[in-house]
C-alpha cells in the first residue's frame, strides 16, 4: 500500500477526485485538457455540421446554432467539472434553454435529430477523461496524460461521423416529402375520382405525386386541406414544415 492509499480521512469526509486534481493539475495540464476537449469537439461538430448537414439543408441559421451550441456546452461541462456542481445539473440547464428557445418554433425532425447529436457529441467530449490520477515513484498522487482515453474519445466521435455519413449517403431508400395544400376542387376528392385528383395536382403543382390524403373539408368555401406525398428533387430543401394562418384570417 502506498502512502496515498493509506491516507486517514476524517469521519464523514469523502475523497473527491476533483479536489485532488485542483491541487495537482498544473496550469499547462489544465490548458492541455481544455484544448484537447475543445478542439476535438470543434473538429467533430464542424465535420457533422458543414460536411454532412449543410450540403443538403443549406440552413445557415441552424449551422450557426449547432456550432455555437456545441462549443458552449463543452466549455460549460469543462468548467462545471472544476466545481462542486453535478453533471446532471449542467445537462438540465441546457435542456431548459433548449425548451425555452425551441418550443416557440416548429423545428424540422432532421434539424432536431442533428441538434441531439451535437449535444451528445459535446457531452462525450466534455466528460471524457484526458488526465488520470496515478501514483508517482515517491508515492504521491499526480495527474498523467491518458492517450488511451483520448483515443477512445476520438474513436467515439469518428463512429458518430461514419454513422451519419452512411445514413446521409443511403440512396437505396426512396426519398419522399409531404406538403399541405388548400384545394379548391372538392368534386375530385371523392374516392371514385382519386386518379383524377392526383393528375390535377400533378398538373397544377408540377410535383411527382405518389399519394394524397384528404383532411378537413369546408363546403361553405368549397375547399379542403390535402396532404400530398411526392418524390422531391435532390436539391430541394424542407425549411417550411407547417402552414400557419395569417393574422386576422378566419
Amino acid at each position: 500500500m502506498t502512502d496515498f492509499q493509506n491516507m486517514n480521512l476524517a469521519e464523514g469526509e469523502l475523497l473527491d477526485i476533483q479536489s485532488i486534481g485542483d491541487c495537482l493539475l498544473s496550469p499547462s495540464q489544465s490548458l492541455t485538457e481544455l484544448a484537447v476537449r475543445f478542439l476535438l469537439n470543434l473538429l467533430t461538430c464542424f465535420i457533422i455540421t458543414r460536411l454532412l448537414y449543410y450540403p443538403k439543408s443549406r440552413r445557415t441559421d441552424y449551422y450557426f446554432t449547432f456550432m455555437a451550441f456545441s462549443a458552449a456546452m463543452v466549455l460549460l461541462l469543462h468548467k462545471m467539472g472544476s466545481v462542486e456542481v453535478g453533471v446532471g445539473l449542467t445537462l438540465g440547464l441546457f435542456a431548459i434553454f433548449t425548451i425555452i428557445r425551441y418550443r416557440t418554433e416548429t423545428v424540422p425532425i432532421r434539424e432536431m435529430t442533428y441538434l441531439f447529436i451535437i449535444i451528445t457529441v459535446a457531452a462525450i467530449n466534455g466528460l471524457s477523461t484526458v488526465y488520470r490520477v496515478q501514483t508517482s515513484a515517491e508515492g504521491l498522487p499526480c495527474y498523467c496524460f491518458s492517450l488511451h482515453d483520448v483515443c477512445i474519445c476520438a474513436l467515439t466521435n469518428l463512429l458518430i461521423i461514419v454513422m451519419l455519413y452512411v445514413l446521409e449517403q443511403a440512396r437505396s431508400l426512396p426519398r419522399t416529402a409531404t406538403k399541405l395544400i388548400q384545394y379548391d376542387k372538392i368534386k375530385l376528392i371523392v374516392p371514385e375520382r382519386h386518379d383524377d385528383l392526383i393528375e390535377d395536382l400533378k398538373e397544377r403543382t408540377g410535383l411527382d405525386i405518389i399519394d394524397v390524403e384528404i383532411g378537413q373539408i369546408d363546403f361553405l368555401k368549397d375547399s379542403a386541406f390535402i396532404k400530398i406525398v411526392y418524390r422531391p428533387d435532390a436539391k430541394e430543401t424542407f425549411s417550411i414544415q407547417s402552414i400557419r394562418k395569417l393574422n386576422g384570417e378566419n
